[in-house]
């Protein structure tokens, strides 16, 4: 198969065209910055938040090969903070970057699976995105957008033969934690006296995560299926918990849980 996945610096994207360029498929990925090639995978250097570069990187790649069998829209950041602390610049950088990149990435890639009758596209949410988490508001709402938006997508490519495939990763110790943006952490710890033992259990969580290999079997096992899922959460047993019990338990219910988890009460 032919892979297009964003982001392949690290973590995720990383693993994920390492494993299945071993695998034999041919794996191309976007990075925004030099990093030491892995064997047998293309780098394209893009921007996902860069429409036009998103619709190069593509022709690029189907004038090579001649398809594109896979997309993995795995490229993303994160903010963390009060969301009355974070700038409009921050804010639009945490929605172009995990949402605009995902359609970016879709709109350039779509045309040609619809012309080949078939395709895969696999968008990295999170379990963030099926729950709000306190001072990572901007990052779930990120996420809330790629459900939202994938949801409607499955519908409407499901007669072109494209299938469209949601992962929701739980904590993973993945270079993420160290890159977050943090928004105006001493006037926010002065308004915010709890967002430090929140942020510092979010930070401990992320670290002692699973591998990120874990992802990229699961996404190595998904292009595999003839009738994949339509999501998939990848976390350990107690986050796997927590996505249930949203879906069971009242609003307040959950909230107390939620809130207590992360010691803000």
């Amino acid at each position: 198969m032919v892979v297009f996945i964003t982001g392949i610096s690290s973590g995720f994207g990383l693993e994920t065209a390492k494993l299945l360029s071993e695998e034999g498929h041919a794996v191309y990925g976007t990075v925004r910055r030099e990093v030491e090639p892995l064997p047998n995978v293309h780098y394209i250097k893009v921007d996902v938040r860069d429409r036009e570069a998103m619709m190069n990187a593509v022709a690029e790649i189907i004038e090579k090969e001649g398809r594109i069998d896979v997309l993995v829209n795995n490229a993303g950041m994160g903010i963390g903070g009060p969301l009355e602390f974070a700038t409009e610049e921050e804010v639009r950088l945490q929605m172009d970057t995990n949402f605009m990149g995902l359609v970016h990435c879709v709109d350039a890639v779509l045309p040609h699976m619809r012309q080949q009758g078939r395709g895969i596209i696999i968008a990295l949410s999170s379990i963030g995105g099926l729950m709000g988490l306190p001072f990572q508001g901007f990052y779930s709402a990120s996420k809330f957008a790629i459900e939202g938006y994938c949801e409607a997508l499955r519908l409407e490519v499901k007669q072109q033969g494209t299938k469209v495939v949601v992962l929701r990763p739980g904590d993973f110790a993945t270079g993420f934690t160290g890159s977050r943006k943090k928004v105006a952490d001493e006037a926010a710890l002065q308004a915010y006296p709890i967002y430090k033992t929140a942020i510092e259990k979010v930070e401990h969580d992320e670290n002692g995560g699973l591998k990120p290999v874990i992802l990229a079997r699961k996404i190595s096992q998904i292009i595999k299926k003839e009738n994949p899922r339509n999501g998939y959460v990848v976390a350990s047993f107690e986050q796997k918990l927590s996505v249930l019990l949203k879906r069971i338990l009242p609003a307040k219910w959950f909230a107390r849980i939620l809130g207590s988890y992360y010691r803000l009460a």
